[in-house]
């Protein structure tokens, strides 16, 4: 379980870098690629709240709870931590959730053509890794 939970501390920048959707208002013009970080750019712009949330949910959750348990399989943290570490598994997740509620508003927008890549299999995968592992860490 370390190991894997060391893995993820370099696949979570990758997946959020990586292109969750291709999204175009008429596919014959091309499609844009959007990403966590790309997304986040234009919440930004947009709407601050909304964008502290996401960055929140999608950066500052998972890559904290990675640490956290990183800590904690090396013993540099006390298992006492283990709910907060859980807490913060549970908000990254709800991220994936956000995510595909987009692209299904997106998809029933009617001129909107919304493809999924394979970023967000990768996102989804490392949460769901992310679970595993501290779901492992509480059973252990």
């Amino acid at each position: 379980m370390r190991y894997l939970n060391l893995c993820l501390l370099v696949l979570f920048p990758v997946a959020w870098f990586a292109p969750l959707m291709r999204a175009a208002l008429l596919p014959v013009f091309g499609m844009d690629e959007i990403s966590v970080v790309t997304g986040l750019q234009s919440l930004w712009e947009s709407d601050i709240p909304l964008a502290l949330a996401v960055t929140f949910l999608a950066i500052f959750a998972p890559y904290a709870k990675t640490i956290g348990l990183a800590l904690l399989h090396w013993n540099l943290l006390s298992p006492r931590t283990l709910p907060a570490l859980h807490l913060l598994g549970k908000l990254a997740m709800a991220d994936v959730f956000l995510i595909a509620l987009y692209i299904v508003i997106a998809k029933g927008a009617g001129h909107v053509t919304v493809e999924v890549a394979w970023g967000l299999y990768l996102f989804t995968a490392c949460i769901l890794a992310s679970l595993f592992v501290s779901w492992r860490a509480e059973h252990a």
